[in-house]
Order: C-alpha cells, then sequence, then structure tokens
C-alpha cells in the first residue's frame, strides 16, 4: 500500500511516519514483504507541484496533516484551503482518486480564521473523493512537539524542565489526545476505508492539573525514580516530558553510597513495577538495534565499557554516549528512537536493562532497524 504523508517533519506527521515504518521493520523481521511504501512529503515537497504529482502517482491513501495554524488573519483564511487544493490538483493531474484522511481540528467551522479556514480545506478535499475520512483532532502532544509552537503541554514540559514558572489560565481547560493514537487512527482509516467523520476520545484536563502533572514527573524523575505508568495516559505524557531531555539530559549519573566494604546504588525505582533483565556482552559485539512505540526502557552499564548510540526513526541525527561500571549513569531509551549498545571495552560487558513491563511475546512493542547504516 503506498501512502503519501504531508506535513511528515511536523508532530502528527512524524508520529505516522515511525509507526508505518515500523509495520515495514516488523514485516522484514518476519521475512515478510513490507506492507508500506511511504511517501514524506514537507512543505518544500507541496511546493514543487511537478514532484508532488511524481510522488501521486499510484497513491492508495493521502494522510494529509500538512497545514497552517499561525499566520496573519487573510493569509490564515486561504492557506488551508489553498494548500488542499493544490493537493487535489496534483492528484487529478497524476490520476489517481486516493483516499484522503485530514487532519481537521475541534476549532473547524469556528467564526475565526483559523476555523473557516481548516473547515474549508475539509469541504474541498471531501468533495474530491469519496473516500474521504475527517479526522477531528483536539490537543494534540507527543514526543518531538514543538515548544512554544502550538503545544501547551511542549511549551510547560520546556518550562518546567528549565526552571522556569509557567503562565497559565486557571480556568482553562484542554482536551488532550497522543500524537501517536491520532497517527495509528489515521493509518487505521486508510488501511480500513474508514470514511466519514471520526471524532477520537480525548481526555479533558484542566490546564493547571496538567502542569501539576508535568511538574510532578520531573521532580521524581530527576530523583531517579519512575512515576506510576500504569495508566496509558500517564506513559504517554512521561514519554513526552522524557523526548525534551535528550541529548543533553543523558547519562543520568546514580547516587554512589561507598564504605569500606564496597559500593551501593539504586538502578531502578519506581515505575509500577516491570522487568529486569541482565546480560553479558563480549567485546566487539553490540546488542539492541531496536526501537519502541511506547516503552520505557533503562540501560545500564555495570563493568566494562560501552557505547550507547540512539537515533530517531526513520532516518535523523544519532547521538552516542559513553558510559563504563566504574562511573554507573543511566542512559533511558526515548521511544521512537533506535537504540544500541556496543561493548567497546577488551573484557565481557555487564550491563542491567530495564523495562516498565514484562515482555510480552504477542506484543514486544521492538521493532528491530540498524542504528548504524538505519
Amino acid at each position: 500500500m503506498k501512502i503519501v504523508v504531508t506535513g511528515a517533519g511536523g508532530l502528527l506527521g512524524w508520529h505516522a511516519v515511525v509507526q508505518l515504518h515500523a509495520y515495514n521493520c516488523a514485516a522484514r523481521f518476519r521475512k515478510e514483504p513490507e506492507p508500506f511504501e511511504v511517501i514524506r512529503l514537507d512543505r518544500a515537497g507541496l511546493s514543487d507541484h511537478d514532484g508532488l504529482v511524481r510522488h501521486l502517482a499510484e497513491a492508495d491513501a493521502v494522510l494529509h496533516f500538512a497545514g497552517v495554524n499561525r499566520a496573519p488573519a487573510d493569509e490564515m483564511e486561504r492557506a488551508n484551503p489553498d494548500i488542499a487544493g493544490v493537493l487535489v490538483q496534483c492528484c487529478r493531474k497524476a490520476g489517481v482518486t486516493p483516499h484522503v484522511v485530514y487532519a481537521n481540528s475541534t476549532h473547524a467551522g469556528r467564526e475565526n480564521p483559523y476555523g473557516r479556514s481548516k473547515l474549508r480545506a475539509a469541504e474541498i478535499l471531501k468533495a474530491f473523493t469519496p473516500r474521504f475520512t475527517d479526522l477531528v483532532l483536539p490537543h494534540i502532544f507527543g514526543e518531538g512537539a514543538r515548544p512554544h509552537y502550538n503545544s501547551v503541554t511542549a511549551t510547560f514540559i520546556d518550562q518546567v524542565i528549565r526552571g522556569e514558572t509557567p503562565s497559565l489560565n486557571p480556568d482553562g481547560v484542554v482536551q488532550l489526545l497522543h500524537a501517536g493514537t491520532a497517527a495509528a487512527l489515521a493509518i487505521g482509516a486508510a488501511s480500513d476505508a474508514v470514511t466519514g467523520v471520526l471524532n477520537p476520545d480525548s481526555r479533558p484536563m484542566a490546564v493547571a492539573d496538567l502542569l501539576a502533572r508535568i511538574a510532578h514527573f520531573h521532580e521524581v524523575y530527576q530523583a531517579n525514580e519512575y512515576p506510576d505508568l500504569g495508566d496509558p495516559f500517564d506513559l504517554a505524557l512521561f514519554n513526552t516530558y522524557r523526548a525534551a531531555l535528550y541529548p543533553k539530559g543523558f547519562p543520568r549519573p546514580l547516587k554512589l553510597n561507598t564504605d569500606p566494604r564496597g559500593m551501593l546504588f539504586e538502578a531502578v525505582k519506581g515505575g509500577g513495577g516491570g522487568q529486569t533483565f541482565l546480560s553479558w556482552t563480549e567485546p566487539g559485539m553490540t546488542r539492541g538495534n531496536h526501537f519502541h512505540l511506547k516503552k520505557v526502557e533503562r540501560f545500564l552499564v555495570l563493568e566494562g565499557e560501552a557505547t550507547i548510540r540512539i537515533r530517531r526513526v526513520p532516518d535523523g541525527p544519532m547521538w552516542e554516549y559513553h558510559v563504563n561500571g566504574v562511573a554507573p549513569a543511566a542512559v533511558d531509551m526515548p521511544t521512537m528512537h533506535t537504540h544500541s549498545i556496543e561493548n567497546t571495552g577488551d573484557r565481557p560487558l555487564l550491563t542491567l536493562f530495564w523495562t516498565h513491563e514484562n515482555f510480552d511475546p504477542g506484543a514486544p512493542d521492538t521493532y528491530a532497524d540498524p542504528v548504524l547504516g538505519g
């Protein structure tokens, strides 16, 4: 299935691209054909109309996430309808009528430039194809969101990490939905030919409560403890917070308690349980080379020397962390980033791995993807 993702560099677009990549990685691991051909289009890709026509050729579906949400009023009125019009025009030139999933907004139809702009874009796309899904989204948050842009969640996270005091409306309420959930709904609609209006469930939360929850995560995590991650919403919000700590927030040195008997330290604490593994790795060998969409995972070298590599999926920048057992320091793997650990010493490497949930072979949330050369 060929899927074109517009706005692939944005929050929702990136989450969708990663999930589609995960499906392909899982198929490769099973030695099966990849189910998706994914075409990623950013703003430049939409501006190149000839290139857009080529990309749309034989497309089965378009996840249309590209859009404008900040602009002068007169510009805002026409921005999203113009983008929708270009997409329709280029589909016609390419001779395709793909299933279009449109990332709409709960603000659509309101009497302001943005609301009218989103509504008109939906009307243009619906008139073009009967295979149309109007995905009406509330406040989206998630890993990779830009603070001080269009996400109060990302802004609060950034300010809490920096030690700033956010300003907020004490009476404000937001309807929250994780970008990964929204992306999964969009992919499912395209794959299963779901048409019509989709209004996904969201989590209502007072703005003050959202800030308090993020501040609690930060306080607990800075004390080397995980909050309770039993609620899927809290897990998604905590992963969003953790993502904002990269790349400079790691490794995380642990408090070492020493006396004449030796050394004692806490490797991992909290999280509501989880599972711990220990492994020996021979010199020059590598473990990992996979990523997770939801799972929290900690790497902690207890003996030997290692290089931990983390790369943003599917082809983003890579970070390296050099760790050893003399000064134990934890590195927690960010979701949607493939990671590995290589024994770079001259003796076996002893590593502790911890995840917040027990491994489920039926739903492993583990996607093989090489960090180097991926």
